[in-house]
Order: C-alpha cells, then sequence, then structure tokens
C-alpha cells in the first residue's frame, strides 16, 4: 500500500493562495521546490484536482512528467460530480468525462469523484457538516435518484474502461453515497468492475452530529470494494442544545478515528491503492501530514506490509 498527498492546503513560500481552494496544485514557479518538499515527507504520490490539470493532452502530459519527475506522481485524478438533479446533471457528466480523459493522460488511471447535488430544500441545513438532516443524503434519496445516478455511472464507466480508467466514488456528505449501505446499493446497481469505492471515514464521521454507523463496521464493509482510499482525522466536539457537531481536523496519529483498525481492515481485504493523507488546512501541513505519513507507515510495518 502506498502513501500518496491529497492535500488541503497548497500555501507555499512565497505562494499565498490567498483565494484558492487549497486543494489545487500551487503555480509553477514555486512548485519543484513544493513537489520535493512532500516527497521528502514520505509520500509517494500526489492527488490532482481537475483544475490543475486543465488544458488538452500535451499540457497534461507535461504535468505527468513534473510529477513523474520529483517522485511524485498523480495517484488519483479529483473532478466530478452527482446526476440526480437535473440542473447539475449534464454539466456534471461533462467534467466527468473530462477527468477521465485527464485520469488517463496523467497517468493515475483513477477518477476520484462524489455523487453529491445542490440541497433541495432551501429550509435545510445546506453544505455545512454535523448537522441534524443534512441536504444530498442517502436518507433524503429516493430509489430514482440511486437508478439515475447508476445509469449515468455505467455510462461514464464504459467510456473510462476503454481508456484504461477507474473511478472511485468518494462516500462523502451531501450526497446519496454517505454510509456503507448506500454506497454499496449504489455499486450493486452501477456492477461495473471499474467502478469502486472511496471509504472516507472522515465523511462518515463529521455527515451527522451523530454519525450513523461506527467508523469499524463501515470501513469492514467497505474494505473490498475500494478502488482508492482518503485518511483524515477529526475530533469532534457535540452540542446537543444545538444539536449539531463541530469538527475540528488533526493528523492522522490525534483523532477520534482509529486507522490501526481501519488499515488493518484495508490490509486484510487485500487493498492495494494508495492510502491518501488528506492534509491539514491550517498551519505548516507540510510537517502535520507528515506525522500522518510515518504514523501510517508504522502501522503498515507492524502489519508486514
Amino acid at each position: 500500500m502506498k502513501i500518496s498527498y491529497a492535500f488541503r492546503r497548497s500555501v507555499f513560500y512565497p505562494y499565498q493562495d490567498a483565494r484558492g481552494p487549497g486543494n489545487e496544485l500551487p503555480p509553477k514557479e514555486v512548485r519543484r521546490a513544493y513537489l520535493q518538499k512532500v516527497r521528502a515527507a514520505g509520500f509517494e504520490g500526489i492527488e490532482v484536482g481537475i483544475a490543475s490539470a486543465r488544458g488538452g493532452e500535451a499540457e497534461v502530459k507535461e504535468l505527468r512528467r513534473e510529477l513523474e519527475g520529483e517522485g511524485v506522481p498523480c495517484a488519483a485524478l479529483r473532478g466530478g460530480g452527482g446526476f440526480a438533479s437535473p440542473r447539475v446533471a449534464a454539466q456534471n457528466k461533462e467534467r466527468v468525462l473530462d477527468g477521465i480523459r485527464a485520469a488517463a493522460w496523467i497517468g493515475s488511471g483513477l477518477l476520484n469523484m462524489t455523487v453529491g447535488t445542490p440541497p433541495r430544500d432551501p429550509h435545510g441545513s445546506g453544505r455545512d457538516v454535523g448537522g441534524r438532516l443534512p441536504q444530498g443524503s442517502s436518507r433524503l434519496a429516493s430509489e430514482a435518484d440511486f437508478e439515475v445516478t447508476a445509469r449515468h455511472l455505467r455510462e461514464v464507466a464504459a467510456v473510462a474502461a476503454d481508456l484504461g480508467v477507474d473511478i472511485s466514488i468518494e462516500m462523502h456528505q451531501h450526497s446519496i453515497a454517505d454510509n456503507s449501505w448506500s454506497c454499496l446499493h449504489l455499486l450493486e446497481l452501477v456492477d461495473r468492475p471499474n467502478v469502486g469505492v472511496n471509504p472516507d471515514l472522515g465523511n462518515l464521521y463529521w455527515n451527522y452530529e451523530v454519525p450513523e454507523e461506527t467508523n469499524e463496521a463501515c470501513i469492514v464493509a467497505l474494505a473490498s470494494r475500494a478502488k482508492y482510499w482518503h485518511c483524515k482525522q477529526l475530533l469532534r466536539l457535540q452540542i446537543p442544545e444545538l444539536e449539531h457537531s463541530y469538527y475540528l481536523k488533526v493528523p492522522l496519529p490525534d483523532g477520534e478515528i482509529d486507522y490501526r483498525f481501519a488499515i488493518s481492515a484495508m490490509v486484510e481485504a487485500n487493498y492495494g491503492g494508495f492510502l491518501a493523507v488528506e492534509g491539514c488546512r491550517d498551519g505548516d501541513q507540510l510537517y502535520r501530514d507528515g506525522l500522518s505519513v510515518e504514523y501510517c507507515r508504522q502501522i503498515l510495518r507492524e502489519l508486514g506490509q
């Protein structure tokens, strides 16, 4: 199992990323030094957002040469969206198809995507996490939502298969695939060998005020269907009077998700993909995320990996 970097902060002196999302590559003038630090921290690959892989085939292949030259090839191309809302289905499908082509060009052979859609209830909890009933969830979904999503996924999976690309559906808040049963139900409807799941336990943990299932039950249920794996860590503070929980991201050794159990479950399931450390959003991210790498390596060594 290799460890890749799903970074969530791209500030790197002198680049400040004042208005950016934090999860796209820093500009070319600082990127070589940044990638060298990423490799020195112990990462063996890096996740690339679709915005960082814009352009034609030649531009994306040039980025591939740059990443591979610094020892951090693209582990997964990230992008896409859900199809259950007709308002965004067509544009999301085009984004997914763009991502599939870019995943082939950049050499990852993997597109990681969510199936989230805009909230339907203007009085709902919107796009936050830790609420009583987040919008877009499997609790609010109909069987028709799953069926239309599966139909579109079968169509894009056929394109992906022709290009040698796998698709991982990220278990994600504000998504009909937000726990183990809903992920498995969607995968059963899609029924394509190149479509699997990204069992991101952090997204399960912070989706509701009180998680729907334990992290341990979820990872055991999904490990054998994983194509890719985001690992982030959280501290949870529940405020029952507000019917809300609040979360703080921390390095993997320091939070409430038991990654010793989770990694053991993935090893037992013979998972051979990337363990992608989903990085911290504040402070010296390369130092803090390096702690996560060493923690994972220690567990893998203990498991004979």
